[in-house]
């Protein structure tokens, strides 16, 4: 529990089975449950989540592969129905430090905000630890994402580190968030829909290697076909909502 907010850690897993159970043994006393989303691994994801241990633990298992969005909607909504106050999205790959999840949760507590996003961009040294190609294409799709998404001054869109307030859930049409990559970006034009007050705060950058697979330009173009089709949705929807009696 954070002052008097309970915590669900949504732990989104694909084959993970490597790193999974250190995530889980790294969650600190604030958060209440754990809930591992795996989202049909291939290998043992699933049985090293819960040799951790930890009795916080709750396993849910899709049964086919339906992405890492579809993973987190399925974690924020089991943490809805079990009474939780404030779900935080801590992924399976070990690239989230625990120990910034009280800055994350702060401005919540404070009544400031409904969502709370990491921003690594701001950390100091982030070019030293983000492998460069990660680095570029982040800053590309966080130039759209402002534009789509309503939020104007979102830095590192792509950052999946997170904390929800979810009594804001029934609000969001969490339903038609894209399941697959292009998530963060799609959930940020459901949040300004429904009105939600949005927040930054630095996170620190955690990667295994200074290389990477993602071809930045080669992201770009399909996440842009996601991020144009979230902003009709999102104008549209607030004109309307602007034009109602």
């Amino acid at each position: 529990m954070y002052r008097h907010f309970k915590v669900c850690a949504v732990v989104p897993a694909h084959n993970e089975a490597v790193r999974i159970a250190s995530v889980v043994a790294s969650m600190p006393p604030l958060i209440d449950h754990i809930v591992v989303v795996d989202d049909c691994s291939g290998d043992e994801t699933a049985q090293q989540a819960l040799s951790a241990g930890d009795p916080r633990t709750t396993l849910l298992q899709h049964k086919t592969n339906s992405g890492v969005g579809a993973a987190i909607r399925t974690g924020y909504l089991w943490a809805a129905e079990q009474g939780m106050d404030v779900a935080v999205v801590m992924a399976g790959d070990g690239q989230m430090d625990p120990e910034d999840l009280p800055s994350l949760l702060e401005p919540i507590a404070m009544g400031k905000a409904d969502y709370v996003k990491g921003n690594r961009l701001v950390w100091p040294g982030v070019a030293e630890v983000m492998p460069p190609e990660r680095l570029l294409g982040n800053l590309g799709l966080s130039l759209l994402t402002r534009a789509t998404s309503g939020y104007t001054f979102i830095m590192d869109s792509q950052c999946g580190y997170t904390a929800l307030l979810l009594s804001v859930l029934p609000r969001l049409n969490i339903h038609e968030m894209v399941p697959r990559y292009g998530y963060p970006n799609d959930l940020l034009a459901l949040l300004h829909t429904a009105g939600a007050r949005v927040e930054q705060v630095p996170v620190r950058p955690i990667y295994f290697s200074r290389t990477s697979g993602l071809r930045p330009f080669g992201s770009i173009l399909p996440i842009s076909k996601i991020l144009a089709r979230s902003a009709l949705r999102r104008l549209s929807r607030e004109v309307i909502r602007r034009s109602a009696p």
